[in-house]
């Protein structure tokens, strides 16, 4: 219904709005980027992207600024929007983690990152035996349990939950701001693996008790045993994803 003359002219739309257009287009182009549709030199041109996607060139523009801020793009006037080489992008950024396990990529990335792991999540382990509060201890030690809880519903997304909120609480029990910043790398790599459907639907007991074993060394001050039995959760998780690539690869 048009509006009567006599109506207040709706308001202008704020600078920068739109931010659901904004996040679609920054994922469908981030996502094609990292997963190869648009290759690595390849230019786009902002006046293509807005017919592309429906939106207006700022929403195009601001989503170019945050892929570029993630190095997976470099804006050249009278050019357009260059695609740059993989080892130019921030590959620990979780939205670029993201992409990259909904991509053609998917296991390599996760056996990459689970190497990584290897790296860092052992030690936070040790240092959070020698450093986790009583809340702490107290919050990991709840997660174990509603991991069994949920693992028995097969309740995949509870399950994930409580197993992102132990892995997030051990980094940062640690006491070392850097390795805590590296939580989001772990929950994007768990969260991967469920909605990717790399994750049984009964999760292996022996993964849960290995987190009890966890929270029970960070509890008792025990850095070695909880620096092995993170190692073990690493492993194992390892050794479920080769399993389920073995499985697809045999249907």
């Amino acid at each position: 219904m048009p509006r009567s003359a006599d109506a207040p002219a709706p308001p202008p739309r704020p600078q920068g709005a739109e931010p659901g257009l904004h996040a679609g287009v920054l994922d469908a182009l981030g996502a094609q980027i990292v997963g190869g549709e648009v290759a690595v030199g390849e230019v786009l041109r902002i006046d293509q992207l807005d017919a592309r996607f429906g939106v207006s060139r700022s929403v195009v523009r601001e989503a170019v600024r945050v892929l570029a801020s993630m190095g997976l793009v470099e804006t050249r006037r009278r050019l357009g929007v260059r695609v740059r080489p993989r080892d130019q992008w921030n590959v620990f950024d979780p939205r670029v983690i993201r992409w990259r396990l909904a991509g053609p990529g998917r296991e390599d990335q996760l056996v990459s990152l689970g190497e990584l792991r290897r790296g860092f999540e052992p030690v936070a382990a040790e240092l959070a035996a020698l450093r986790a509060t009583p809340e702490q201890c107290g919050a990991m030690v709840g997660a174990v349990v509603q991991m069994g809880v949920h693992a028995k519903a097969q309740d995949l997304e509870g399950y994930l939950v409580a197993d992102t909120l132990f892995h997030t609480t051990m980094l940062q029990a640690s006491g070392n701001e850097m390795l805590a910043a590296l939580s989001t790398v772990v929950s994007e790599v768990l969260a991967g693996r469920t909605h990717h459907h790399l994750m049984p639907t009964n999760p292996n007991p022996a993964a849960i008790r290995l987190h009890g074993d966890v929270a029970e060394a960070i509890g008792s001050g025990d850095p070695q045993a909880a620096s092995a039995a993170m190692r073990a959760i690493i492993d194992e998780a390892s050794s479920a994803l080769l399993a389920i690539k073995a499985a697809d690869a045999r249907e």
